[in-house]
């Protein structure tokens, strides 16, 4: 899996206490070698008071999601550049599109 997928996978595995390793954030202080050393095989979940607040992965796993940034703002900016191109043959409605909205059109087309 790569990209937002796999950082969407991660936060759905944490949230639903599914394989993803798991560590307090006094675990993680405690053990942060381990921490490391865990991150290399799959990403761990950090949590605060029982909620997730970070995710600890590998290189490769977060140029995999920089990656999909990459790929959503070149997505993005060719939806903008497409709207500029047929602006006379848009809607009304499409005028009205915010970025926001065209993010969204790009994440319901993968």
């Amino acid at each position: 899996m790569t990209g937002f997928g796999h950082v969407a996978k991660m936060a759905e595995t944490a949230s639903s206490g599914g394989n993803m390793k798991t560590l307090t954030s006094m675990q993680a202080q405690n053990r942060f070698g381990e921490l490391l050393d865990a991150a290399q095989r799959e990403p761990v979940t950090v949590t605060r008071r029982g909620r997730p607040v970070a995710f600890v992965v590998s290189p490769e796993d977060m140029r995999e999601v920089l990656d999909a940034r990459k790929q959503r703002h070149a997505a993005t900016d060719e939806f903008r550049k497409f709207f500029k191109q047929a602006d006379t043959r848009l809607t009304p409605a499409a005028h009205k599109l915010t970025e926001d909205d065209v993010k969204k059109l790009v994440d319901a087309v993968r």
